[in-house]
């Protein structure tokens, strides 16, 4: 049984997770009328999920798979793992994840959905900290798998294995992080692009609807299928390498306006280039960019599909 700690939209998101893998859900909240709007909310994502032919099983039997709570130690038994999705104020999660250190079983894995707040600033000086981590969803996890495992330094090797193979088995994609900083690798990348946007509206370089439509009819739509540095190692023959020499010295310019000073180093760019050719060989790379046109082909073909005409 999964506990899930908070009945927000990511609680409900989280429950969805895992009871959609068949796993028996423990819904907490310390609120029974936000409890009550909860599986109202459970059930409606759970019948749009169904009819998009995503759920395994009736949305009434997935569901059933889902009870509520008010009291936090009924919640927790017999709980393996817990999912905490309290606000992000930190002395909240302090004061709660206390309170679940002392609830729950010894074995029983304690992870927050913090977006940005470390295990370390709420969970540090608890007796079972290395048990503590952050993972951190994409929001709704029900249909962004991404997930970000973040554990403090006192976080036991053997806690994240589990949590990994909990989230894989959900259907997850975790990823780890290999510290602890602020904002982890989600955020950091949205919050870069978030920057750079304000900053264009900012300058009168661009309007905010302007911007939208560029990352909505560009960017997202190539990263919907290859990340950033896929793009960039596609966009240039030669890949990545040859982007970092053709393009570094004007993305470093770019950068000293908004005072930053990150340089593409030499080393670094090799570092890059090197985990790029594991994954790609160049002599694979024509095949690949022909791949990636048929994906975006697709991706357009649906898309028209699916949008009314008289909006194209």
């Amino acid at each position: 049984m999964i506990a899930v700690v908070g009945s927000g939209s990511i609680g409900v998101a989280w429950a969805i997770v895992f009871a959609r893998a068949g796993r028996s859900v423990a819904l907490h909240d310390t609120d029974a009328g936000r409890l009550d709007a909860a599986r109202g909310e459970l059930r409606a994502r759970l019948d749009e999920l169904a009819a998009a032919g995503l759920l395994d099983a009736p949305p009434a039997a997935v569901a059933q798979r889902v009870a509520t709570h008010t009291d936090l130690a009924t919640a927790l038994d017999g709980a393996i793992h817990v999912q905490e999705c309290a606000p992000e104020r930190v002395e909240l999660k302090r004061e709660l994840f206390a309170q679940l250190d002392a609830l729950a079983a010894p074995h029983v894995s304690l992870a927050s959905s913090s977006s940005a707040l470390t295990a370390s600033s709420f969970a540090g000086e608890l007796p079972g900290r290395e048990r503590c981590l952050v993972v951190h969803p994409a929001n709704p996890p029900f249909l962004l798998p991404v997930v970000e495992l973040v554990p403090a330094p006192f976080t036991a090797a053997a806690v994240v294995d589990g949590v990994e193979a909990l989230l894989r088995d959900a259907g997850m994609s975790p990823v780890r992080v290999a510290h602890e900083p602020e904002g982890f690798v989600f955020n950091r990348l949205q919050g870069a692009l978030l920057r750079e946007a304000y900053c264009l509206v900012r300058d009168g370089v661009a309007s905010v609807e302007d911007v939208d439509r560029v990352v909505r009819e560009g960017l997202g739509r190539r990263w919907a299928i290859i990340g950033p540095f896929e793009t960039v190692d596609l966009n240039t023959r030669g890949g990545i390498a040859s982007h970092a020499e053709k393009m570094g010295p004007a993305y470093a310019r770019m950068g000293a306006e908004r005072g930053q000073d990150d340089p593409w180093t030499p080393e670094l760019v090799a570092t890059v280039a090197q985990q790029r050719r594991a994954l790609l060989p160049l002599e694979q790379w024509d095949e690949r960019v022909a791949w990636r046109d048929r994906e975006l082909i697709a991706a357009e073909r649906a898309r028209r599909a699916a949008e009314p005409s008289e909006t194209r």
